[in-house]
């Protein structure tokens, strides 16, 4: 199998939430596999480190996506840009803590705007820019806590996971004739700002216990997976989960 198949060179991706943890790292690994990348999230002194250390086909804007105007703005800028759209991934999210009835409507809200509400209108909105490009791919960010319960007091985010993943099935199926593939990843306890880090190690030691490869992630082992999905060697994939967990849902 060539190594061509998982490049991107002289596509257009737009990665959302790209300011830290697994949304910078999917930007850097587009780019170096030939992408013109296009990063947004809120922290934008975060945004222009990050294009520093990119160099060119990295350009930054900024904002704040649970803002209905800000989202069409971001996909106007892609147009006048570039006129299209080759690989969207939507990353950014958030996570509500706490007991249920602890939490306010407020914080359920928050939570499910940025996970849930941002990722179908920005689809809504960049499907003019994707179906005009042969193999255009749409990558939603889930979780395993999408495919799975726990006992972490975060319903918001379990529920807007789990939405998400139903989502990418059904924009499969609705897409499919017009030759854009839908697909999500559902990561496990990779080390970002959301999961602290892994700092904790009584914390670190329950998630390797449980793991099947006894061990917690290196950032880079989500490059193999997301360049499956976002290149030509998933070209026959769509409506499809992959669940980067080192064995965690398997049992």
């Amino acid at each position: 199998m060539s190594d061509r198949l998982f490049r991107v060179d002289g596509r257009v991706a737009l990665v959302t939430g790209a300011s830290s943890g697994l949304g910078a790292r999917f930007a850097g690994a587009l780019h170096r596999a030939g992408a013109e990348v296009v990063l947004t999230a809120r922290r934008d002194d975060r945004l222009e480190s990050l294009t520093k250390d990119l160099g060119d086909r990295a350009a930054v804007v900024p904002g704040d996506l649970r803002e209905p105007a800000f989202r069409a703005a971001l996909v106007e800028w892609v147009a006048d840009r570039h006129g299209r759209l080759d690989i969207l991934i939507n990353n950014a999210g958030s996570c509500d803590g706490g007991p249920l009835e602890d939490q306010t409507l407020a914080d359920l809200v928050t939570v499910i705007d940025l996970n849930l509400v941002a990722a179908i209108d920005l689809c809504r909105l960049a499907a003019p820019l994707l179906f005009v490009r042969s193999g255009a791919t749409v990558i939603n960010v889930a979780s395993i806590f999408g495919l799975v319960g726990s006992r972490a007091p975060m319903a918001a985010y379990h529920a807007s996971k789990g939405a998400l993943i139903t989502l990418t099935r059904n924009l499969a199926a609705q897409w499919g004739d017009r030759g854009v593939r839908v697909n999500a990843l559902a990561p496990g306890f990779f080390p970002t700002e959301l999961t602290g880090h892994l700092s904790v190690p009584a914390h670190r030691l329950r998630i390797e216990e449980r793991t099947l490869l006894g061990r917690v992630p290196d950032l880079a082992e989500i490059d193999g997976p997301l360049l499956l999905l976002a290149s030509d060697a998933g070209s026959y994939l769509t409506g499809q989960v992959l669940t980067v967990d080192g064995g965690w849902t398997a049992t």
